[in-house]
């Protein structure tokens, strides 16, 4: 699923690059990957409960991993905004939301 949340990133950057220049363009991948990022260490946290069986566990261990997730783009998103100067908000939104979308999709792929 993280190649296919790549995908959709790449394709919102694309478009962003065509209709609005490189710097939306940036912007699109730096928005698409602050969730493919934090996606993965999600599946990170979320894979360390694979051999647990009882219902709460394995909640609370998924619940911790979307944690993660979004403590990760919070971090990936601020960074974005300190260091690049030219950061086109539309643009990075649309790419943060291309990736979101397959994002819940990849932690429901885990077989925990």
């Amino acid at each position: 699923m993280l190649k296919i949340q790549l995908i959709a990133t790449l394709a919102v950057a694309v478009v962003a690059f065509l209709f609005s220049g490189a710097y939306a363009g940036v912007s699109a991948v730096l928005g698409g990957l602050s969730v493919v990022i934090g996606a993965y260490f999600a599946s990170l946290v979320a894979r360390r409960g694979e051999n647990k069986t009882e219902a709460s566990a394995i909640l609370i261990n998924l619940l911790k991993a979307e944690a993660v997730k979004i403590l990760v783009i919070i971090i990936l998103l601020f960074i974005a905004f300190s260091i690049y100067k030219q950061l086109v908000p539309f643009a990075l939104i649309a790419g943060l939301a291309a990736a979101a979308l397959f994002s819940g999709a990849a932690l429901s792929k885990l077989n925990v």
